[in-house]
């Protein structure tokens, strides 16, 4: 394959959310679900925290989510093992990073991660929190988001540091992020992501509760 070949993934029509929301008719629990389903990669333990923008106007569903994210939005969460923050609220929709602390923290860890975000300007890495206060402050100080939030989100690091112009290797594909030089597996992550978007929408067909699919822990269920 040539350098400047450029990838195009394949595509299928996808279960999504909005197949179910109709079974949630209560705000509370339709949040609860809306949540299940946008952290479906992070409690099937793939993937250590997701971007999520809630706009201040009606989703979808009739529900405005930013509204009852600050009504309710921690309380759901308080029973997960995952923690919500919310990196910039301008008014008219907020940015949240849901996340599991244990996986960010044992990411955040890692000597590549560090040497990474040491390059993008952090400094205090040996705690976690000193770190997200950083991301916080910088997301806040701009527009849109740092380019290196995907350390957080999990992206290959390789993917990473292509997206910021750190290394000469060659944009390959489009998928849920930018992926460069060698496709192969960081289109594998991505489909494992859409895999577990996959199940957690099953998940909530069949569930009593939406709390009951809005629950991390370290031992994860299999990928199918």
């Amino acid at each position: 394959m040539r350098s400047d070949t450029v990838l195009k993934p394949a595509s299928r029509p996808q279960p999504h959310w909005h197949s179910v929301a109709h079974r949630f008719p209560a705000d509370r629990d339709c949040l609860t679900s809306f949540l299940a389903y946008e952290s479906a990669e992070i409690l099937a333990g793939v993937k250590p925290g997701s971007l999520i923008n809630l706009v201040n106007r009606p989703h979808h569903c009739g529900r405005n989510f930013y509204r009852l994210w600050q009504e309710c939005g921690a309380e759901v969460l308080a029973q997960s093992g995952l923690v919500g923050r919310v990196l910039v609220d301008r008014g008219a929709s907020l940015l949240l990073l849901i996340y599991t602390p244990q996986l960010l923290e044992e990411l955040l860890e890692k000597p590549s991660t560090r040497a990474m975000l040491r390059r993008a300007g952090y400094d205090h890495l040996e705690e976690m929190e000193s770190i997200l206060d950083q991301l916080q402050e910088r997301c806040q100080q701009g527009e849109g988001f740092p380019h290196e939030i995907g350390i957080f989100l999990g992206y290959p690091l390789k993917d990473v540091a292509g997206f910021l112009g750190w290394v000469t290797i060659p944009f390959a594909v489009q998928g849920p992020w930018k992926i460069y030089g060698a496709p192969e597996k960081s289109l594998d992550l991505a489909a494992t992501h859409q895999r577990c978007r996959e199940r957690m929408v099953r998940k909530l067909a069949r569930c009593c509760r939406p709390e009951e699919c809005l629950s991390f822990s370290r031992k994860h269920f299999a990928i199918n």
